[in-house]
Protein backbone atom coordinates (compact mmCIF):
# COMPACT_ATOMS: atom_id res chain seq x y z
CA UNK A 1 0.00 0.00 0.00
CA UNK A 2 0.82 3.56 -0.94
CA UNK A 3 1.18 5.95 1.78
CA UNK A 4 1.06 9.71 2.61
CA UNK A 5 4.08 10.51 0.34
CA UNK A 6 3.52 8.86 -2.47
CA UNK A 7 5.84 6.01 -1.88
CA UNK A 8 6.66 2.73 -0.32
CA UNK A 9 7.91 4.20 2.83
CA UNK A 10 5.71 4.31 5.61
CA UNK A 11 8.17 4.69 8.45
CA UNK A 12 12.12 6.23 8.77
CA UNK A 13 14.65 4.87 10.81
CA UNK A 14 16.70 7.30 12.69
CA UNK A 15 20.60 6.11 12.96
CA UNK A 16 21.42 8.22 15.87
CA UNK A 17 24.79 8.30 17.49
CA UNK A 18 25.56 4.16 17.41
CA UNK A 19 28.85 3.59 19.59
CA UNK A 20 29.09 1.11 22.64
CA UNK A 21 26.64 0.49 25.03
CA UNK A 22 28.11 2.10 28.53
CA UNK A 23 29.23 5.63 26.23
CA UNK A 24 25.50 5.79 24.77
CA UNK A 25 24.15 5.56 28.42
CA UNK A 26 27.07 8.29 29.65
CA UNK A 27 25.59 10.65 26.65
CA UNK A 28 21.83 9.15 27.60
CA UNK A 29 22.44 11.28 30.94
CA UNK A 30 24.54 13.81 29.97
CA UNK A 31 21.87 15.11 27.82
CA UNK A 32 18.89 14.37 29.75
CA UNK A 33 20.98 16.51 32.39
CA UNK A 34 21.30 19.36 30.00
CA UNK A 35 17.92 18.99 28.80
CA UNK A 36 16.36 19.26 32.27
CA UNK A 37 18.58 22.12 33.22
CA UNK A 38 17.54 24.07 30.02
CA UNK A 39 13.94 23.58 30.53
CA UNK A 40 14.24 25.08 34.04
CA UNK A 41 16.57 27.89 32.89
CA UNK A 42 14.28 28.91 30.08
CA UNK A 43 10.99 28.65 32.07
CA UNK A 44 12.17 30.68 35.12
CA UNK A 45 12.94 33.44 32.71
CA UNK A 46 9.79 33.53 31.18
CA UNK A 47 8.06 33.20 34.40
CA UNK A 48 10.26 35.90 35.87
CA UNK A 49 9.86 38.52 33.24
CA UNK A 50 5.97 37.63 33.06
CA UNK A 51 5.96 38.10 37.29
CA UNK A 52 8.12 40.94 37.25
CA UNK A 53 6.60 44.53 36.34
CA UNK A 54 9.94 46.07 36.09
CA UNK A 55 10.77 43.85 33.52
CA UNK A 56 7.79 45.04 31.48
CA UNK A 57 9.50 46.67 28.70
CA UNK A 58 10.55 45.87 25.03
CA UNK A 59 13.83 44.50 25.99
CA UNK A 60 12.41 41.77 28.17
CA UNK A 61 9.61 41.04 26.53
CA UNK A 62 11.62 40.64 23.82
CA UNK A 63 13.87 38.37 26.07
CA UNK A 64 10.94 36.10 27.26
CA UNK A 65 9.87 35.19 23.47
CA UNK A 66 13.25 33.72 22.79
CA UNK A 67 12.93 31.64 25.90
CA UNK A 68 9.29 30.39 25.61
CA UNK A 69 10.78 29.57 21.77
CA UNK A 70 13.63 27.94 22.91
CA UNK A 71 11.66 25.70 25.33
CA UNK A 72 9.24 24.36 22.12
CA UNK A 73 12.35 24.18 20.36
CA UNK A 74 14.43 21.81 22.78
CA UNK A 75 11.17 20.08 22.98
CA UNK A 76 10.88 19.22 19.11
CA UNK A 77 14.79 17.86 19.03
CA UNK A 78 15.97 16.75 22.61
CA UNK A 79 13.72 13.85 22.99
CA UNK A 80 14.59 12.02 19.71
CA UNK A 81 18.34 12.63 20.51
CA UNK A 82 17.46 10.74 23.89
CA UNK A 83 15.77 8.30 22.27
CA UNK A 84 18.85 8.13 19.77
CA UNK A 85 20.97 7.18 22.61
CA UNK A 86 18.86 4.08 24.14
CA UNK A 87 18.14 2.32 21.23
CA UNK A 88 20.44 1.81 18.16
CA UNK A 89 18.19 2.96 15.98
CA UNK A 90 14.71 4.65 16.73
CA UNK A 91 11.63 5.01 14.24
CA UNK A 92 9.38 7.39 13.41
CA UNK A 93 6.32 7.74 10.90
CA UNK A 94 6.32 9.51 7.61
CA UNK A 95 3.29 11.70 9.38
CA UNK A 96 5.26 12.44 12.51
CA UNK A 97 8.54 12.45 10.70
CA UNK A 98 7.01 15.46 8.69
CA UNK A 99 5.37 17.44 11.75
CA UNK A 100 8.96 16.97 13.83
CA UNK A 101 10.36 18.90 10.61
CA UNK A 102 7.97 21.51 10.65
CA UNK A 103 7.72 22.99 14.03
CA UNK A 104 12.11 22.67 13.55
CA UNK A 105 11.77 24.63 10.41
CA UNK A 106 9.36 27.01 12.03
CA UNK A 107 11.45 27.71 15.55
CA UNK A 108 14.68 27.90 13.67
CA UNK A 109 13.10 30.57 11.28
CA UNK A 110 11.20 32.18 14.09
CA UNK A 111 14.43 32.58 16.65
CA UNK A 112 16.72 34.43 12.92
CA UNK A 113 14.42 36.88 13.26
CA UNK A 114 13.96 37.13 16.61
CA UNK A 115 17.52 38.04 17.14
CA UNK A 116 17.06 40.41 14.41
CA UNK A 117 14.14 42.58 15.84
CA UNK A 118 16.04 42.34 19.72
CA UNK A 119 19.41 44.13 17.87
CA UNK A 120 17.06 46.74 16.10
CA UNK A 121 15.69 47.15 19.66
CA UNK A 122 18.80 47.42 21.07
CA UNK A 123 20.27 49.97 18.22
CA UNK A 124 16.73 52.44 19.23
CA UNK A 125 17.69 52.04 22.45
CA UNK A 126 21.18 53.01 21.95
CA UNK A 127 21.27 55.51 19.32
CA UNK A 128 17.83 56.89 20.51
CA UNK A 129 17.87 56.46 23.64
CA UNK A 130 15.49 59.88 24.46
CA UNK A 131 13.32 58.98 21.77
CA UNK A 132 12.74 55.48 22.79
CA UNK A 133 9.95 54.88 24.63
CA UNK A 134 8.06 56.61 21.57
CA UNK A 135 9.61 54.71 18.78
CA UNK A 136 9.58 51.53 20.32
CA UNK A 137 6.13 51.54 22.24
CA UNK A 138 4.38 48.09 23.28
CA UNK A 139 2.01 47.86 20.49
CA UNK A 140 5.12 47.94 17.94
CA UNK A 141 6.73 45.30 20.17
CA UNK A 142 3.93 43.15 20.07
CA UNK A 143 3.20 43.22 15.99
CA UNK A 144 7.19 42.73 16.05
CA UNK A 145 6.84 39.75 17.94
CA UNK A 146 3.67 38.32 16.12
CA UNK A 147 5.79 39.17 12.63
CA UNK A 148 8.70 37.10 14.05
CA UNK A 149 6.41 33.93 14.72
CA UNK A 150 4.16 34.11 11.41
CA UNK A 151 7.18 34.71 9.13
CA UNK A 152 9.01 31.71 10.72
CA UNK A 153 6.00 29.25 10.59
CA UNK A 154 4.96 30.83 7.21
CA UNK A 155 8.16 29.98 5.85
CA UNK A 156 8.31 26.46 7.40
CA UNK A 157 5.01 25.87 5.69
CA UNK A 158 6.09 26.68 2.08
CA UNK A 159 9.41 24.63 2.70
CA UNK A 160 7.29 21.11 3.93
CA UNK A 161 4.81 21.78 1.03
CA UNK A 162 7.18 20.77 -1.46
CA UNK A 163 9.26 18.13 0.23
CA UNK A 164 6.03 16.48 1.55
CA UNK A 165 5.05 16.32 -2.45
CA UNK A 166 8.28 14.14 -3.01
CA UNK A 167 8.32 10.31 -3.01
CA UNK A 168 9.88 8.59 -0.93
CA UNK A 169 10.46 4.40 -2.33
CA UNK A 170 13.84 3.48 -0.03
CA UNK A 171 16.22 2.87 1.97
CA UNK A 172 14.55 4.74 4.91
CA UNK A 173 17.47 4.81 6.95
CA UNK A 174 18.00 8.70 8.03
CA UNK A 175 21.68 9.13 9.20
CA UNK A 176 20.89 11.51 12.00
CA UNK A 177 19.10 11.50 15.62
CA UNK A 178 15.71 13.87 14.07
CA UNK A 179 14.52 14.53 10.56
CA UNK A 180 16.31 17.08 8.94
CA UNK A 181 15.98 18.40 5.28
CA UNK A 182 19.39 17.18 3.49
CA UNK A 183 19.25 13.75 4.99
CA UNK A 184 15.15 13.46 3.81
CA UNK A 185 16.03 15.38 0.58
CA UNK A 186 18.93 12.67 0.16
CA UNK A 187 16.15 9.91 0.25
CA UNK A 188 13.82 10.84 -2.13
CA UNK A 189 13.55 8.76 -5.33
CA UNK A 190 11.79 11.49 -7.34
CA UNK A 191 13.11 15.09 -8.85
CA UNK A 192 14.22 17.29 -5.46
CA UNK A 193 15.71 20.03 -7.78
CA UNK A 194 12.44 22.32 -7.26
CA UNK A 195 12.28 21.38 -3.28
CA UNK A 196 15.98 22.63 -3.01
CA UNK A 197 15.78 25.42 -4.62
CA UNK A 198 12.61 26.83 -2.88
CA UNK A 199 14.74 25.36 0.43
CA UNK A 200 17.56 27.57 -0.75
CA UNK A 201 15.61 30.60 -1.23
CA UNK A 202 14.00 30.80 1.72
CA UNK A 203 17.20 30.14 3.71
CA UNK A 204 18.34 33.32 2.16
CA UNK A 205 15.07 35.21 3.24
CA UNK A 206 15.39 33.47 6.54
CA UNK A 207 18.78 33.74 7.59
CA UNK A 208 20.65 36.14 5.45
CA UNK A 209 18.26 38.77 5.51
CA UNK A 210 18.16 38.92 9.51
CA UNK A 211 21.51 38.32 9.75
CA UNK A 212 21.81 41.52 7.69
CA UNK A 213 19.59 43.70 9.87
CA UNK A 214 21.40 41.88 12.85
CA UNK A 215 25.06 43.68 11.71
CA UNK A 216 23.94 46.97 10.07
CA UNK A 217 22.25 47.71 13.72
CA UNK A 218 25.30 46.69 15.44
CA UNK A 219 27.48 48.44 12.98
CA UNK A 220 25.57 51.61 14.13
CA UNK A 221 25.59 50.73 17.55
CA UNK A 222 29.14 50.49 17.82
CA UNK A 223 29.96 53.70 15.77
CA UNK A 224 27.41 55.15 18.67
CA UNK A 225 29.18 54.11 21.25
CA UNK A 226 32.66 54.97 20.12
CA UNK A 227 30.90 58.59 19.88
CA UNK A 228 30.62 58.40 23.88
CA UNK A 229 33.34 60.31 25.13
CA UNK A 230 33.90 58.73 28.58
CA UNK A 231 34.99 55.14 28.98
CA UNK A 232 32.55 54.74 31.61
CA UNK A 233 29.82 55.47 29.54
CA UNK A 234 30.85 53.82 26.67
CA UNK A 235 31.39 50.28 28.74
CA UNK A 236 27.79 51.24 30.20
CA UNK A 237 26.15 51.64 26.69
CA UNK A 238 28.14 48.49 25.72
CA UNK A 239 26.78 46.56 28.19
CA UNK A 240 23.10 46.84 27.19
CA UNK A 241 24.25 44.85 24.02
CA UNK A 242 26.78 42.58 24.92
CA UNK A 243 24.57 39.64 26.66
CA UNK A 244 22.39 39.71 22.60
CA UNK A 245 25.73 39.97 20.69
CA UNK A 246 26.95 37.03 22.68
CA UNK A 247 23.93 34.87 21.88
CA UNK A 248 23.49 36.46 18.31
CA UNK A 249 27.26 35.33 17.45
CA UNK A 250 26.56 31.72 18.75
CA UNK A 251 23.57 31.18 17.50
CA UNK A 252 24.91 32.51 13.76
CA UNK A 253 27.91 30.66 13.50
CA UNK A 254 26.74 27.93 14.59
CA UNK A 255 23.58 27.79 11.74
CA UNK A 256 26.08 29.33 9.12
CA UNK A 257 28.62 26.88 9.55
CA UNK A 258 26.13 23.94 9.12
CA UNK A 259 24.64 25.45 6.04
CA UNK A 260 27.71 27.13 4.18
CA UNK A 261 30.93 24.96 4.74
CA UNK A 262 32.25 23.90 1.93
CA UNK A 263 31.06 20.93 0.27
CA UNK A 264 34.57 18.85 0.98
CA UNK A 265 33.86 19.42 5.28
CA UNK A 266 30.39 18.16 4.85
CA UNK A 267 29.60 14.30 6.21
CA UNK A 268 26.43 13.32 7.90
CA UNK A 269 28.06 12.38 11.47
CA UNK A 270 29.83 16.17 11.24
CA UNK A 271 26.42 17.96 10.52
CA UNK A 272 24.61 15.80 13.33
CA UNK A 273 27.50 16.71 16.08
CA UNK A 274 27.25 20.60 15.08
CA UNK A 275 23.10 20.05 14.99
CA UNK A 276 23.82 18.63 18.67
CA UNK A 277 25.27 22.32 18.94
CA UNK A 278 22.17 24.60 17.76
CA UNK A 279 19.66 22.05 19.25
CA UNK A 280 21.30 21.50 22.48
CA UNK A 281 23.97 23.62 23.61
CA UNK A 282 22.78 27.16 22.35
CA UNK A 283 19.54 27.03 23.88
CA UNK A 284 21.29 25.65 27.22
CA UNK A 285 23.47 28.65 27.13
CA UNK A 286 21.13 31.46 26.10
CA UNK A 287 19.14 31.50 29.71
CA UNK A 288 22.61 31.62 31.31
CA UNK A 289 24.16 34.13 29.11
CA UNK A 290 21.25 36.67 29.83
CA UNK A 291 20.90 36.36 33.55
CA UNK A 292 25.26 36.40 34.40
CA UNK A 293 25.27 39.61 32.45
CA UNK A 294 22.08 41.33 33.65
CA UNK A 295 21.79 43.01 36.66
CA UNK A 296 17.77 43.12 36.04
CA UNK A 297 17.03 39.86 35.31
CA UNK A 298 19.48 37.87 38.06
CA UNK A 299 17.40 40.77 40.30
CA UNK A 300 13.77 40.08 39.29
CA UNK A 301 15.23 36.30 39.47
CA UNK A 302 16.32 36.25 43.01
CA UNK A 303 13.01 37.98 44.03
CA UNK A 304 10.50 35.69 41.99
CA UNK A 305 12.15 32.46 43.43
CA UNK A 306 12.14 34.25 47.11
CA UNK A 307 8.22 34.94 46.19
CA UNK A 308 8.73 38.52 46.28
CA UNK A 309 7.60 39.50 42.53
CA UNK A 310 4.54 41.45 43.56
CA UNK A 311 5.79 43.62 46.52
CA UNK A 312 5.12 46.99 45.58
CA UNK A 313 9.24 48.06 45.69
CA UNK A 314 9.61 45.99 42.59
CA UNK A 315 7.41 48.59 40.46
CA UNK A 316 9.46 51.35 41.89
CA UNK A 317 12.92 49.43 40.57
Amino acid sequence: MRNLSGGHVEEFVLVGFPTTPPFQLLLFVLFFAIYLLTLLENALIVFTIWLTPSLHRPMYFFLGHLSFLELWYINVTIPQLLAAFLTQDSRVSYVGCMTQLYFFIALACTECVLLAVMAYDRYLAICGPLHYPSLMPSSLATRLAAASWGSGFFSSMMKLLFISQLSYCGPNVINHFFCDISPLLNLTCSDKEQAELVDFLLALVMILLPLLAVVSSYAAIIAAILRIPTSRGRRKAFSTCATHLAVVVIYYSSTLFTYARPRAMYTFNHNKIISVLYTVIVPSLNPAIYCLRNKEVKEAFRKAVMGRCHYPKDVLD
